[in-house]
């Protein structure tokens, strides 16, 4: 299912509770990927990234190759897979920054010191950090989907991505808002300016402000419902939940797949990871049993979704030999 997933969609989520193998499972789809020839990207939005680690590199803000052959094929494109793992304080910094630019061009100069004291209690501001990443995802996918066959995220914990998808539709219905203030502001300016018997309002510093805030709100919300868009379109984007056969993993997995169908974005599958193998010993085969019986649960709780299986593998899952043995187990 995943694989299949990954050579059919542009963009695929990988999600879940935390530890149940979410980067893993994201690089191994992205290096299956790249060894059929595609060229991929794989993100990490987790403030608590792995990314770096499971590849044996640095990985940070700014995209650097994680894979790529030994020897170029004979015929067709090399494949390539490249990870970044986006910093939330310089995403929320530069975020910051854009709209401190935007608010001083707009602000007398004598309230230019209030705006830097809004912007710093801004910046420890809830939501400050989810509408900042949200920019920075929708921002990295106009770019990225140009350069990259696949891109795929390793996302935060299942709470907070629950929270993350949802956000284009409330940002865009926010931004939209603004706008239409926008619009009675700019009415009643131009009415004032008409009282003030000025017969030029384009040319005047209110009207230019007026425009410019116009284009800004205008091109945030064509933004936000680009990406509303792409995560609502089970031809282009799949979201697969990751998990472990324990019962409090699946029993999150339902609600996240609840709370992912609710927003509009449509699970595509879910990857139950780590299952114990029954013929090493009767503890481990007493503990299939027990994650067979979860897995039935998962099962009865969202039919019809596909699901797979990775079994829990002997030493560190790190490199990509290691991530290329735990794709083969997805084939």
């Amino acid at each position: 299912m995943l694989l299949d997933l990954a050579a059919s969609r542009r963009v695929l989520f990988i999600g879940g509770k935390g530890g149940v193998g979410k980067t893993a499972t994201a690089s191994a789809a992205a290096l299956h990927q790249a060894r059929q020839g595609r060229t991929v990207l794989v993100v990490s939005t987790d403030p608590a990234h792995n990314l770096g680690h499971l590849w044996e590199r640095a990985v940070g803000d700014q995209t650097v190759a994680l894979w790529q052959p030994d020897v170029a094929p004979d015929a067709g494109q090399a494949g390539l897979l490249d990870g970044v793992e986006i910093d939330p304080q310089a995403t929320i910094s530069t975020h910051l920054e854009e709209v401190g630019r935007s608010l001083r061009d707009f602000m007398p100069e004598h309230l230019h010191r209030q705006v830097d004291q809004h912007l710093a209690l801004a910046a420890q501001s809830p939501g400050t950090h989810e509408s900042a990443l949200l920019e920075r995802i929708a921002l990295l996918l106009e770019t990225a989907l140009d350069d990259y066959d696949l891109v795929v995220f390793d996302t935060a914990p299942s709470g907070h991505t629950a929270r993350l998808m949802a956000l284009p539709e409330t940002m865009t219905a926010w931004t939209e808002g603004l706008l239409n203030r926008r619009s009675k502001a700019e009415r009643f300016g131009a009415a004032v300016r008409a009282l003030d018997g000025d017969d030029d309002p384009e040319s005047s510093s209110g009207a230019n402000r007026d425009r410019r805030i116009r284009q800004i709100l205008t091109r945030r919300k064509n933004r936000f419902e680009g990406l509303r868009a792409l995560l609502t379109d089970a031809g282009r984007c799949g979201f697969v939940i990751v998990l472990t056969p324990e019962r409090l993993p699946v029993l999150e997995s339902v609600e996240l797949h609840a709370q992912l169908s609710e927003s509009g974005v449509e699970v595509a599958g879910c990857v139950v990871n780590r299952m114990s193998p029954a013929d090493q010993g009767e503890f481990l085969a007493s503990r299939r049993e027990q994650e067979l019986n979860h897995l039935a649960t998962l099962r009865q709780q969202l039919p019809g979704t596909a699901v797979d299986t990775l079994p829990l593998l002997a030493g560190d899952l790190v490199g990509p030999a290691a991530l290329g043995r735990l794709a083969d187990h997805l084939v």
